[in-house]
């Protein structure tokens, strides 16, 4: 079974849970929270989880896999931001 860290990413916090895991982790987000910010965060985040795939939950339209508008209630970067 592939392990899967799910990313849903919220106008007040980052909620993470990997397969396996009972207890979802949480990442303050607000509104000067930007993509950059979540990269950096997430490695302490996650620690001692593992994971083989990454599933994100995006608080806007997404087109071609991609953030198609900036959030309403995040910070800017989110449009065309590279997650690969």
């Amino acid at each position: 079974m592939t392990k899967i860290l799910v990313i849903d990413i919220g106008g007040r916090n980052v909620k993470l849970l990997a397969t396996g895991q009972k207890e979802p982790r949480k990442i303050p987000s607000g509104p000067s929270f930007t993509p950059q910010d979540l990269v950096d965060r997430l490695p302490e985040a996650v620690a001692g989880w593992s994971f083989e795939a990454i599933s994100i939950g995006y608080p806007g339209p997404v087109a071609g896999g991609r953030p198609a508008a900036e959030p309403r209630n995040l910070g800017s970067g989110w449009l065309g931001f590279d997650f690969a």
